[in-house]
C-alpha cells in the first residue's frame, strides 16, 4: 500500500511556536506545543484554551484531528473537551487546543510543554438523501449496550 504523504504548511504566529514533528518513524501524530506568555494553571474540573502559537493549511480532502497526549491523561487528568477536535482545510485561522483537567489537582501548563497530538486524515463528505424509512436492520433501534455487555 502505497502512503498518503499531504504537504501541510505551517506558519509561526509567534517566534517561539513549535512546529510540529513526528517523533518516531511510525508515528500517527506530531505533538502540538503551548505557545503562551505565562505558566496556566488549570484548576480540578477547569478548562482552558491553550494556543499554540501556529496556523496551518491542511490540504484539500484532509484535516485536522486534535487529540489527547496519553501520557497528560495517564499522569495529571488532562485531555481535550472535544476530542477529537478537527481543523478544516479551510481554516487558516490561530489553532488553539481547548484542555479540561479531569484529575483531582491543579496542573500547570508552560511555554513549549506538549499539549496534544495532530493527526492528519482524510475526509469523504457524505452524499445526503432524506428518506420516508430507513432500511432494516438486525440491531434497528437498538441504542447503548444494546449490541451486548
Amino acid at each position: 500500500m502505497v502512503a498518503m504523504r499531504p504537504r501541510v504548511q505551517f506558519r509561526r504566529l509567534r517566534p517561539d511556536a513549535i512546529v510540529p514533528r513526528y517523533m518516531t518513524a511510525g508515528a500517527a501524530g506530531m505533538d502540538l506545543c503551548a505557545a503562551i506568555d505565562a505558566p496556566v494553571v488549570i484548576a480540578a474540573g477547569e478548562r482552558v484554551a491553550i494556543s499554540t502559537g501556529l496556523a496551518m493549511a491542511i490540504p484539500e480532502g484532509f484535516e485536522g484531528q486534535v487529540r489527547p497526549r496519553s501520557g497528560l491523561a495517564r499522569e495529571h487528568g488532562i485531555t481535550l473537551v472535544n476530542a477529537p477536535g478537527t481543523i478544516d482545510f479551510d481554516y487558516r485561522g490561530p489553532v488553539t487546543v481547548l484542555l479540561v483537567n479531569h484529575g483531582k489537582a491543579p496542573v500547570t501548563i508552560e511555554n513549549g510543554q506538549r499539549i496534544a497530538q495532530l493527526v492528519i486524515a482524510p475526509v469523504v463528505q457524505a452524499e445526503l438523501e432524506e428518506v420516508d424509512e430507513l432500511s432494516a436492520t438486525a440491531r434497528g433501534a437498538g441504542g447503548f449496550g444494546s449490541t451486548g455487555r
